[in-house]
């Protein structure tokens, strides 16, 4: 499972839960904010706002995001596939932030590093970055 570089997490929680489509929309403002040449080599991906992950991790952590699929550095070019997904989990994102500028601040870090997935960094190599 992928804790968005992470670990575990303190909860806190900030004083009113988010609307999703105000979520939605602090993701697309961070998914515009990505350099040009990355959301050009953005395809066949959905990013996806979910309230939580089906399954907590047993660590104690809380996952902010996970990328689903094949990362770009492993495709064939003779082989399809479905689209990839990379998942933002609302509720938890807000459990780690206490004001919505930490909401915004936390989207954009998840969301960097599961495109970093997407273009294939592992755990390791993202948290160098």
């Amino acid at each position: 499972m992928d804790f968005a570089g992470y670990g575990e997490l303190e909860e806190v929680t900030i004083g009113n839960v988010m609307e999703q489509k105000k979520f939605e929309e602090l993701v697309a403002q961070a998914l515009e904010s990505l350099p040009q040449a990355f959301r050009e080599k953005l395809t066949n991906v959905a990013i996806l706002v979910e309230d939580s992950p089906p399954d907590e991790p047993k660590s104690g952590g809380l996952l902010l995001g996970l990328f689903h699929g094949i990362p770009r550095t492993e495709k064939s070019v003779f082989s399809s596939s479905p689209p990839d997904r990379i998942f933002l989990y609302q509720r938890n994102i807000e459990a780690v932030c206490r004001s919505e500028a930490e909401v915004r601040r936390q989207i954009r870090a998840t969301l960097l590093h599961e495109v970093g997935h997407y273009f294939g960094l592992s755990e390791d190599e993202l948290r160098e970055v």
